[in-house]
């Protein structure tokens, strides 16, 4: 990592502001060829100046971060010049005709990483930080770069480590008693493991609704009021609504969030025998829907009594359904259902409580502000697969502790693929070029 790198670090476009980032050994060298400002230039100031651009000089704010103090370990600097794409570019130049590189995407964390200043969970929970969309996906994300799963994971590489030095050690006392012992310690280790990182399994399950919200089906007859409830959840216009059966004939896809969880709304066409080629296309659109959905929102008119609702129960197979009864607002003709809450899309009655409703049927777990929730598909498969690992080490009751020995290094490994410490740099790599440019 002798070169130094450059990379523009804020979107392309005009704006107020763009600033341009150099880190590497030459990096005050580099700026000094070009820029020039008043007194001398100290660490963590931002200096006013001008920066020399072919035959013209901007007026820009620099700020120099000398190593090991800053965000990749190495000497940094930061250019803040007016926004403009033009502008941006050509300070760009400027610094690469004067000795930098252009960076690689992600290529500033992972120096950070390699300088030891970023752990590789941390570097993947900055790329959640930067795409959350929900406020439980940036909160998941939040806890890791505060190293909480860093230091876990790094506490029980360290107490497995500890087991690999008793095995050891009863080499040198071959007696059966003390290596029983031994094994009794393993064992009873391994289980503490395995339930802690149960419960962050059982806890991450609802992470992938954290990170992609919790797709909801609106299913029903025709003219039930499925357009309206949509309208009423979402807290405003977005589905037509008249008198006239068959009018949603497309399905309608909309979002809104409910306790920092994402709800993504997806209003069918009415499930029904019909002739019309168009609506039989939106049918045929709405089992597909059904099919893609976490969870059915089963709309029923309750001023009615029961219809030919099982066209469209037998495509619900084993999904959870809510059956909404609506029109709460009419005297109920409907009979008791399964699941069941009343409201009134009219008079806007019980909305609330559906949206409760919704995400206490998919979360079934309640999760702690404090808590450690995965988002991250990776991160789970590795806990996953250690799972299996120590289910592995259960099974080998009987064997000799050298083959146990084995499978405790596999563990500590497959653990240290969550933050880097490990040898396998392909996942190293793969990681930091999910990074975009400049950072």
């Amino acid at each position: 990592m002798d070169d130094t790198i450059v990379s523009i670090s804020t979107p392309l476009g005009r704006g107020a502001i763009s600033i341009v980032r150099m880190s590497g050994k030459d990096s005050l060298k580099i700026a000094l060829q070009v820029f020039h400002c008043k007194g001398e230039i100290k660490p963590r100031f931002l200096h006013f100046g001008r920066l020399k651009i072919d035959d013209g000089l901007e007026e820009c704010l620099m700020v120099y971060f000398k190593a090991p103090f800053s965000y990749t370990g190495e000497d940094i600097v930061e250019f803040q010049i007016h926004g403009g794409i033009l502008l941006t570019q050509k300070v760009l130049e400027t610094l690469l005709k004067n000795g930098c590189r252009l960076a690689e995407p992600g290529e500033f964390s992972k120096r950070a990483f390699l300088n030891g200043k970023i752990t590789l969970d941390k570097a993947e929970a900055i790329i959640g930080e930067i795409n959350a969309e929900t406020e439980g996906e940036l909160n998941s994300s939040l806890k890791i770069t505060n190293g909480k799963l860093a230091k876990k994971i790094f506490d029980e590489q360290e107490e497995l480590t500890s087991l690999l030095a008793e095995i050891e050690v009863s080499f040198d006392y071959p007696e059966n008693d003390y290596e029983e012992i031994v094994k009794e310690k393993v064992f009873d280790k391994l289980k503490e493991i395995k339930k802690e990182n149960d419960n962050i399994l059982e806890i991450s399950k609802s992470g992938k609704y954290l990170k992609n919200g919790i797709n909801v089906c609106l299913v029903g007859q025709a003219n039930v009021g499925k357009s309206s409830v949509l309208n009423c959840l979402l807290g405003e216009e977005k589905a037509i609504v008249t008198e006239i059966e068959g009018t949603t004939r497309d399905s309608i896809t909309e979002s809104f969030f409910h306790k920092g969880v994402k709800i993504n709304l997806i209003d069918t066409a009415g499930i029904r025998e019909t002739e019309d080629k168009v609506e039989k296309l939106g049918i045929k659109k709405s089992i597909k829907s059904i099919e893609n959905s976490d969870i059915v929102l089963f709309i029923h008119d309750g001023s009615k009594k029961s219809g030919s609702e099982n066209e469209i129960a037998k495509h619900l197979g084993n999904k959870i359904v809510i059956n909404v009864v609506n029109k709460s607002d009419k005297p109920r003709r409907l009979e008791k259902l399964e699941n069941e809450i009343e409201i009134s899309a009219l008079e806007e009655k019980n909305i609330s409580a559906l949206k409760d409703k919704i995400v206490s049927e998919v979360i079934k777990k309640e999760i702690s502000p404090n808590a450690l929730v995965l988002t991250n598909e990776r991160q789970i498969e590795i806990l996953e697969d250690c799972d299996k690992l120590i289910q592995e080490v259960f099974a080998l009751q009987n064997s000799s502790l050298d083959v146990i020995a084995m499978i405790i290094k596999k563990i500590w490994n497959k653990l240290g693929q969550i933050t880097g410490n490990t040898e396998n740099e392909d996942i190293i790599s793969l990681i930091f070029s999910k990074f975009c440019l400049g950072k």
